[in-house]
């Protein structure tokens, strides 16, 4: 019997939760075949089979389990069951044959019921959940072809008919009511449910509250105009992808843009280390992607040296891992400053929470077209609110509100994100 123990997956991790088994207890695995999805406080990662023989498992889904704890044993010794070689050959087919197979047997079941709907005096309504739905509800046939017509929820009627039958005023009643039910719930109902927290979700809630109640943060915030962005995105679109395979999106710009003004101002890419101040002459952009199991912070490393198609590429990569739950540890480790971008939500204006150790935070958010004033006159521009969230013991104001501007600089003047400086001055050497 080979017992099978949760990994060390950090320095600093002691604990994880299991996600699911991918494997029955009982079931014949092969080796390296994944049995388990585990979740840490920071990833999620796959256990794999070390030997070939019959899963017993040792823990339930949803269990907090320590580094070390027994997972699961696997019974080297147990003979490979008829057909087991042909289960991987036939897995292909599962979802052709096999599903083929399943609605084959569905079908009549369907068909039945429509006849019988179709031969009796009055037409039944079959509830939403298809073949397998249990339960049937009558209607009178005026009522029935209201109902399809207007594809009225035949749970959301109120019938007044002899037996629970739906007539024609009932259905009549659900459209001019339609706020008797609310996304699927009554009104004023007061159900609750309990769910536990994942172990990402409680370290992001540990990290928040860590991060307000032990730096001295603070928030600064200015517009930038998007006019110069826009304009370079529609004009050099469809050549970018073109040329890189990937969209030119916002997020590069952004990059760029910090990247720079981080090497000018080094105290916003540095963070405290007990009593020491530990700068960084590199960028390590995190970037926060929101997944369903709550908020990650991949991280670009070198920012500072990558092309803006490098930059887009690694964001597709570090969002696709993310919400598809493959982010590594080094994925995740490490980032001098992060970068947020609530404006995909709709967000006009946030104070974002810092990523510790890190000492700031880059807000960006909604694109909105504004009246501003331009040489005496009122135009209309789309204009971005940014905010800089920064930690005040290492950042002090001067810093932090001429990261922004410079910041703004570079967005509102793409061009000198090329050299980081403006091309006639630097052409004139001024």
């Amino acid at each position: 019997m080979i017992d099978i123990k949760v990994p060390t997956v950090g320095e600093s991790i002691s604990e994880v939760t299991l996600l699911q088994w991918l494997k029955k207890d009982g079931e014949y695995v092969d080796r390296d075949d994944v049995i388990a999805e585990l979740e840490s406080e920071k990833a999620t990662f796959e256990v794999n089979a070390e030997k070939a023989g019959i899963l017993k498992t040792s823990a339930k889904e949803g269990d907090t389990l320590k580094i070390g704890d027994l997972l699961a044993s696997i019974d080297e010794t147990a003979a490979k069951p008829d057909g087991k070689s042909q289960e991987s050959g036939a897995k292909s087919q599962k979802s052709g044959n096999g599903i083929a197979k399943a609605e084959e047997k569905k079908v009549p079941e369907k068909k039945e019921k429509i006849e019988k709907a179709e031969g009796a005096k009055h037409p039944v309504v079959i509830e939403p959940g298809g073949a397998d739905s249990s339960k049937e509800m009558k209607a009178s046939p005026v009522a029935s072809a209201i109902i399809a017509d207007k594809k009225v929820d035949p749970k959301s009627v109120t019938p007044s008919g002899y037996q629970g039958k739906i007539l024609k005023d009932d259905v009549l009643a659900a459209l001019s009511n339609p706020g008797k039910v609310t996304g699927g719930k009554a009104l004023f109902n007061r159900d609750e449910k309990r769910e536990k927290m994942s172990q990402l979700r409680r370290t992001i809630s540990r990290r928040l509250v860590e991060a307000k109640n032990t730096t001295a943060m603070l928030t600064t915030f200015n517009e930038v105009d998007m006019s110069r962005i826009m304009e370079i995105r529609n004009k050099y679109k469809d050549k970018f992808k073109e040329m890189h395979g990937v969209g030119l999106g916002f997020m590069s710009f952004f990059a760029k843009a910090c990247c720079v003004a981080l090497q000018e101002w080094p105290a916003v890419n540095a963070y405290i280390d007990t009593d020491q101040l530990i700068y960084h002459d590199y960028c390590d952009i995190s970037i926060a992607v929101s997944t369903p199991r709550g908020l990650t912070v991949p991280v670009i490393r070198n920012a500072e040296s990558m092309s803006m198609a490098e930059i887009e590429l690694k964001v597709i990569e570090l969002a696709t891992k993310a919400k598809e739950n493959k982010l590594s540890m080094e994925d995740l480790q490490g980032g001098t400053f992060t970068i947020t971008n609530g404006g995909v939500f709709g967000s006009l204006m946030s104070t974002p929470i810092i990523n510790l150790p890190q000492s700031a935070i880059l807000g960006m958010h909604k694109i909105q077209e504004r009246p501003v004033a331009i040489n005496g006159q009122v135009v209309i521009k789309p204009m971005m609110y940014l905010a800089l969230s920064y930690d005040h013991r290492i950042v002090d104001g001067r810093e932090s509100v001429s990261f922004l501007v410079r910041v703004k600089e570079l967005l509102e003047n793409p061009e000198q994100l090329l050299i980081g400086k403006d091309p006639v001055k630097t052409l004139l050497g001024l």
